[in-house]
This record gives structure tokens, sequence and C-alpha cells, in this order.
């Protein structure tokens, strides 16, 4: 029987607070910052978003904290949507921190006439020069003590353009001696002249993000703002705001971000990768983008499946990706298409006793998993190709491919027998003429077992494709902990991608490539959009066999 799943800290949560009556719907939201692609970090906060939101039949929004147009792109805009679709999760309502931009501003008039905020002249450095430390308190503005008449003034003309980029802010007066450093007065509004994705030129003040997150959730009316751990010092203030201007009471909860082996997941980091030419764009399959690993073969299934074993904790965990791989495999192994594929630099198999010019064609599954599904057929004739690993001359006694004098089963057709070995002037096997027993035909013939069964492709038949070997990106295991005397990069895996040709049955080119395929007895592959009509290129999603342990 199985063990009944328990909740997680979010779900007992939220099922108290339907049980005390406190919300009739739960509202949670996805607030991304439209500044770089989604990652691997992002699925597991949607994951947990959306799938709240699903289990208590509540909905989710999209917003997006469009605060720092100087950074920010539709492109950016338009890309977040489609990783969010492609997970399968569908928004409620499409929102901005633009939407807000005038209820935001009216606010901080409010706060400016209560003599809760005021415009400061100092410079970001003198403030940070102020501001303090942990055991020792900040020092007051210069500017602190000025009228709220005067403060309403220079706030109006920070909006209406009246200064340079720098020149002033919008501070919250809180307490510059409180043990907490976010409400050492923080800065509500900065002056950016910029022009923004969706309002244009209309605002050149732009407010900041703690200003403006727990506002917007509480113009929503999002129940559960949940969030990554490193958020939870700017928890109180987010309070702060929400109980000082007296709005709907939104409340902000964390879990432990996703950190994974021998990845990263700063924006900041794998733009300068896309900048400096490092890989090929955010899509690139090394990259741990939503983008990346969908190019690469990975599948939303997979992706949920994993979020699902990794579970919602409080605490920070560094997890392996071996995990991440293992749940792609068993997704694909339920569902993918098999073919047989060679790499480069194969052996050739001449069949002495084949009939010149004759080809038999075999029938073999699409997938194992469904046997009596659909079929592709395999055309089988005298010259054959193999991978070079599946002979060994001088074999050891546990060694069940090919060796001279050896059999094994060409898989899904006949067993066949190394009778000589042709090697070439510097000594390396070229060939290997084999004969092949008739009577062992898998449909018709007799049975007859051997140890060894490897794959092969005609020689007449065999497509060239293009192979792209990924492997991760880095190569410490965790990248939080870089030295200080070096640089993130000097970790890149100068392995990462390997190019190669390979040789496939035909049956590979006709199919339709919208998941990834196993190449039998290697891996998993997807097809790439720079293939062509006249050059297939193959990514691969990941090996077919690994040394993780559950």
């Amino acid at each position: 029987m199985e063990e009944e799943k328990k909740n997680n800290f979010l779900e007992d949560i939220i099922e108290a607070d339907l049980a005390a009556g406190k919300f009739d719907t739960i509202i949670t939201r996805f607030p991304p910052e439209p500044n770089g692609y989604l990652h691997l970090g992002h699925a597991k906060s949607l994951c947990i978003n959306f799938g709240l939101a699903l289990k208590y039949g509540g909905k989710t929004n999209l917003r997006y904290d469009d605060t720092n147009p100087t950074k920010e792109d539709v492109e950016y805009v338009d890309a977040i949507k489609e990783d969010i679709k492609w997970l399968g999760f569908q928004w409620a309502e499409e929102r901005y921190a633009s939407d807000y931009f005038d209820q935001l501003y009216e606010w901080a008039e409010q706060l400016i006439q209560r003599g809760l905020a005021y415009v400061d002249d100092q410079t970001l450095e003198e403030m940070r020069a102020n501001r303090g430390t942990v055991e020792t308190p900040g020092t007051d503005s210069p500017w602190r003590n000025r009228s709220v008449e005067e403060n309403l003034r220079l706030f109006r003309e920070m909006k209406a353009g009246k200064y340079p980029d720098g020149a002033k802010v919008l501070r919250a007066k809180i307490d510059m001696a409180h043990p907490n450093m976010m409400f050492r007065d923080p800065i509500l509004y900065r002056i950016k002249h910029a022009h923004h994705h969706r309002t244009g030129d209309k605002w050149c003040i732009y407010p900041m993000y703690d200003y403006t997150h727990g506002q917007c959730d509480s113009i929503e009316h999002i129940t559960h703002s949940i969030c990554t751990l490193e958020f939870d010092i700017h928890r109180p203030l987010y309070d702060w705001f929400i109980e000082t201007l007296g709005i709907y009471p939104s409340h902000q909860y964390e879990f432990a971000r996703l950190n994974l082996t021998y990845t990263l997941m700063s924006k900041r980091k794998l733009l300068e990768l896309v900048e400096k030419g490092i890989v090929s764009g955010w899509d690139d399959p090394r990259m741990p983008t939503l983008c990346g690993v969908r190019r690469r073969g990975y599948t939303p299934e997979a992706l949920k499946m994993f979020c699902d074993r990794i579970g919602v904790s409080k605490r920070d965990q560094l997890m392996d990706i071996g995990l991440l791989e293992y749940c792609v495999r068993q997704d694909l192994n339920e569902r993918s298409n098999r073919y047989m594929v060679v790499s480069d630099d194969p052996i050739k198999i001449s069949i002495t006793n084949w009939e010149p010019g004759r080809v038999e064609w075999f029938e073999a599954p699409l997938n194992p998993a469904a046997p009596d599904g659909p079929k592709r057929r395999v055309p089988f004739t005298g010259e054959l190709l193999i991978d070079r690993a599946d002979f060994m001359e001088d074999a050891p006694k546990k060694y069940f491919r090919l060796r001279p004098g050896g059999e094994v089963r060409l898989k899904y057709t006949y067993i066949v027998k190394c009778e000589d070995v042709v090697k070439d002037a510097s000594g390396k096997v070229v060939e290997l003429r084999c004969t092949y027993d008739p009577l062992t035909h898998p449909a018709s013939g007799q049975w007859r077992s051997v140890k060894g069964t490897i794959h092969w492709v005609s020689t007449a038949f065999a497509k060239e494709i293009e192979c792209r070997l990924y492997d991760r990106l880095f190569t410490l295991e965790d990248m939080s902990q870089v030295p200080e005397d070096k640089d993130y990069k000097d970790f890149l895996n100068p392995e990462s991608l390997v190019v190669k040709t390979g040789w496939a049955e035909p049956a590979l080119l006709d199919d339709p490539g919208t998941l990834a395929v196993q190449f039998e007895r290697v891996g998993y592959f997807k097809k790439d959009p720079d293939s062509t009509p006249d050059r297939l290129v193959m990514n691969k999603t990941t090996q077919l066999k690994d040394s993780f342990k559950l």
C-alpha cells in the first residue's frame, strides 16, 4: 500500500487558514522581473505557487515586477509567458507592477503627509556610509527633518522630471537605529530617466522592490505571497508598509530556493555567459534556463516530478543534478521512441554468407513500453556499422559484446559470429568479417540464446547526423563556493559540448521531433532547431544510465 504523502509546511498553513475561515479563495502569484529568462529555480517556484492554488481550488496571478526599465525588455516578458505555458500552467490574471504606479505614487504622498517619508539629497555612497552596521546605529540624513510641505514639493518636482538621475530619492522615515537594517529609512523611489516598455516616458521616478511588492500583493488580494528564503529579512518591512497604509493584509511566506550541483542560477552571471559568447544564447542546452533545458530535451513532466521529489522546506540544500536527470529518464523511458544510431569512428561488419544486394526489413517497436503500438521498419543488409566500443580484440572473460570467434545478436535480427579481423597499416581495426546464422531469425527461426546484443545500422541506408554531446557547464560541484581568488568562469567545463558525427537508421529522420528519442543503448537525444532538411542535428538530453541512487 502506497504511503500517504505528508503535507509540507505551506500546505499546513493554507489548510489552517481555510479551516479558520480566514479566506474564501486562495490566491497566489508568480512575480518575475522581466530582465532575463526563467531558470530551473523559477520552475520550483512555479510548481509551488500554481500547485498550491490548484490543490486548494484557488488561482495564481502572473505579475511582472517591472520597476527597473533600464534592465527590462518585452523579449523577456514574452519568453516568461512561453515558459510558464510550456510547464502546463495558466495564470488567472496577467498583471504588472506598472499597472499600479499611480496608486503607489498616491500612497507615497500619503506617507509624506503623515511625516513618514522624506526626500533625501544624499548620494548612494553617503547613504551607505551613514546606514551603520548590525552593531552600530545609523546616522540621520541632514535632510531627514524637512517639512511635509517641502517634501511634497520636492517629490512632485522629482516626478515632473526637474532633477537628474541620482540627485534625490524618497525614503521612508522609520528608525535609523533599528536592529533590522531594512528599517533604516529604506529608499522608496529613485530617479531614472528611462523609457519603460509599458508606460513609455510617463514616469521618470520608479518605486523600489520593497516598497512595491507588498502593496501589489495587497491590491490583488494575494492571500499567500510565497517567495524564496533570502527574502525572509524583508518580510517585517513588507508587513510594515501594509499595516501603515491600512490596506489588505497580504502576508509573505518563504521556502528554500533550488540549488543544483554543477549549476549556477544567477541571472546576472547567466547574462554574462550569453553576452560574452561563452554559450550560444539563453536557450543554449547547457544553460539552466527553461528554454535551454527545453531545447536539450527535458520535459515539463520531468521537471514537475523533480520538484515534487525535492519537496518544499525552509532549509537551503544543494540538490544533486543526478536526481533531475533521473526524473528526465523516468519520463522519457515511458514515452520516447527508440532508434539505433552508431557514433563516429564505427567499425564495418561484412557478412560473408549474405547474398549480395539482398535487403531484409525488420519490424521493431517504436517504444518497447507499448509492444502493440506503432512499429518502425529497419533495413538489414550484408554490410553494417557498429560502435567501436562493441568490439574488443583481446576481450576479458565477462565481455559479452563482439570478439574474434565470438557471437552476438544484432538487435532485432540475427546472431552473427566474428570470423576474421581486418586492420589498416597502423594496426587499427577497420572491418570485421562475420557470418550470420539464418536459423536465428527472431520471428521464425530457432531460438538460440547468446549473452550479448548490440545495435547497428546498415551502411547502405545509414543517415549521417550531427550529435551535440552536452555535459555539465561547470566542473565545481557547489558553484556557491567559488574561492575568493577565483572567478566563476574559471570552472567552466571545456568538455561541456563535444560535436560528433553519427550514423542513424533511416526511420529517425521521419520522427516528428516533439519529444526526445532514445538512441538505443546510448541515451536520449532531442532534435535541435538548427536541423535542416539536409542535416539532422540531435542534442544529447541525458545518458541512458547513471550512478545516481535514490
